[in-house]
């Protein structure tokens, strides 16, 4: 596979990821909103994606047993933090705040991840990737609408905030290559201890467990509540998990979480149709920002390996 066409498949597998990672907010929101706790619509998320992802992993493996053996505290930090750990603290925020505003204060984990490299590794970022984090930020303050002196929860905002730390290990995790480890894999994997860790907590009541079969609403349209738990499952873990690992592992870690901020375009359109949350003005063209850093962060790349 040549390098353009690397390139291009990756970017097919962040958007694809994105979109999906940008509806669990909203199918999270309408559970909790008749009765599910969050640390029950994280647990029930992972642990189905898990099994979902199971067989194809163990077929991936091939018997490899010893790969994984050698990997598993990789794969604990991974399951442990970037799964667990950032999807409850996602959740905890979308109680307190909208959707749209607990993804982009997650979502500021692209320049996060630009420093990491660069105190470890010493990948200075150029001036485009500088200029396109830049943007990020006066993104993240128009979706905020801090200008015009709206409120914002705190606790949900420290929430959000520990999101953010557990999608920049998910970005620099998910991008390793020495490991040997498979996406199907690593992402089965994770999947299962950050699931079996919530579920012990929960056992112990370190975290309230709290589920219903009451019917669920969305934007004057209702549902069993199969459907959204199915949807977080499959789409919003499954599919995004592998196919994030697939595109950070063709872009790189830097690249992938910029483009990776589509997501957040895609969690305000699906909060608007199925919550009813919608964006205004300054939101919108607080995205566009988010949008522009993205296409400004992209051509650095592509400069930087020519």
């Amino acid at each position: 596979m040549t390098h353009d066409t690397t390139r291009t498949a990756g970017l097919g597998f962040a958007l694809v990821s994105a979109a999906s990672f940008g509806l669990s907010g909203s199918l999270a929101r309408g559970l909790m909103d008749v009765g599910w706790s969050s640390a029950a619509a994280v647990s029930v998320r992972i642990l189905l994606a898990a099994l979902v992802l199971a067989p194809p992993a163990i077929m991936q493996l091939r018997g490899r047993w010893d790969l994984l053996r050698r990997n598993l505290p990789l794969v604990g930090v991974y399951g442990l933090l970037a799964v667990a750990g950032c999807q409850l603290a996602f959740f905890n925020a979308v109680e307190r705040m909208p959707v749209g505003v607990a993804l982009l204060v997650e979502y500021m984990s692209p320049v996060a991840v630009v420093g990491w490299l660069w105190l470890t590794r010493g990948q200075r970022p150029g001036p485009r990737t500088v200029a396109g984090a830049l943007l990020t930020i006066l993104g993240l303050v128009l979706v905020l609408d801090l200008v015009s002196g709206t409120t914002v929860d705190g606790i949900g905002l420290i929430w959000a905030f520990g999101a953010m730390v557990g999608v920049t290990a998910y970005f620099l995790i998910s991008a390793r290559e020495d490991d040997g480890l498979p996406p199907m894999v690593l992402a089965a994997a994770g999947l299962t201890v950050g699931g079996v860790a919530l579920l012990a907590l929960a056992a112990v009541g370190v975290l309230p467990f709290a589920a219903t079969t009451a019917a669920v609403h969305f934007g004057g349209v209702t549902v069993a509540w199969w459907l959204p738990v199915l949807g977080l499952g499959v789409v919003t873990a499954a599919l995004a998990y592998v196919t994030g690992i697939a595109a950070m592992r063709r872009l790189g870690a830097r690249l992938a979480s910029f483009v990776g901020l589509t997501e957040v375009l895609a969690a305000l359109a699906f909060a608007w149709i199925l919550l009813g949350q919608a964006p205004r003005s300054i939101q919108l063209l607080g995205g566009a920002l988010v949008l522009v850093g993205v296409v400004i962060v992209k051509s650095g790349e592509r400069a930087a390996s020519a």
